[in-house]
């Protein structure tokens, strides 16, 4: 069983394996057409498509961020509709190595599916590879080698952090970049800053400068330093709007630290209330680059 990350060659060896279902999630927030485009014009062969807005999002229901979670049921219906049975290992992918993928990795194990892991590299590993690909759209349910596939789950209640206890984790950590982060520019949503008492963890962070993951010692190392002595399960992860924290939580869970919990409605959703305090300026302990010299 994969759960957390899994390499091209690895994937390319179950292909044909019926049992395995491969989702294509790539997105482009600035044309959100983008990602289904490029998955008909090629993709992982048998490779099924979720769009973050139309599938990976729903109704607002427990948040009303940029993209809400869909209700338990959506999400068991879109599973069903993906192929995802009890026993189906899933692997997701996308171009951006995993900041859309992670949030239907996160779903799936959110309704108690732990069987699935993120393309290490995604789309760009699988092409440099050199390994095949489809264009056209492949479908799942329906085919006489892969029956229509029914997912039973339900969800872990205790993963998931609303907007009114966001405040009250023992560690809130903004995975958003620096610059968003500390106020300095905001482009997609109504305030800029963050929540008050969060701290900073860029999500890029846990990837190297080939855009793969960190090994996993690694990512234990950095990311023990950030919770310090908090448990990376009273430990909650934000974003924009409950997407790219996921890479946070995948790294976490990579690194065999544990599993932590998810802001779903994220700084969309706490930036548009007037009445929520927003917080400017450096990450709490980290260096002021505006800060004086003490040795000058």
């Amino acid at each position: 069983m994969y759960t957390t990350i899994i390499d091209v060659q690895t994937l390319s060896a179950f292909l044909d394996d019926p049992a395995w279902v491969v989702v294509d999630c790539r997105f482009d927030l600035g044309d959100t057409a983008a990602g289904r485009r490029a998955y008909v014009q090629g993709h992982v062969p048998g490779a099924v498509y979720a769009h973050l807005d139309d599938d990976l999002s729903g109704p607002p229901v427990t948040d009303s961020g940029r993209h809400p979670l869909p209700t338990p049921a959506a999400m068991a219906a879109l599973f069903s509709r993906l192929g995802v049975a009890d026993q189906t290992q899933v692997v997701v992918y996308d171009d951006a190595n995993g900041a859309y993928a992670a949030r239907l990795w996160w779903m799936l194990r959110y309704m108690g599916h732990t069987a699935v892991a993120v393309l290490d590299g995604g789309w760009l590993a699988w092409q440099a590879a050199g390994l095949p690909t489809r264009a056209g759209v492949a479908t799942r349910a329906g085919v006489e080698s892969n029956p229509p596939a029914r997912f039973e789950g339900a969800p872990r209640a205790d993963w998931l952090v609303q907007i009114d206890a966001a405040q009250a984790q023992p560690l809130l950590v903004d995975s958003r970049d620096e610059a968003r982060y500390r106020g300095e520019v905001e482009t997609l949503d109504p305030r800029a800053g963050h929540v008050p008492g969060a701290v900073n963890y860029y999500y890029r962070n846990n990837w190297g400068a080939d855009g793969r993951y960190l090994p996993p010692e690694q990512l234990r190392a950095n990311l023990a330093a950030l919770l310090g002595t908090t448990p990376a399960a009273e430990a909650a992860f934000y974003c924009g709007s409950g997407v790219t924290a996921c890479v946070n939580l995948l790294a976490l869970a990579h690194a065999g630290l544990g599993d932590g919990r998810l802001f779903v409605g994220s700084w969309s959703e706490w930036s548009r209330d007037p009445a929520r305090p927003v917080a400017v300026g450096p990450n709490p302990g980290a260096a002021d680059p505006g800060a004086a010299d003490p040795g000058a």
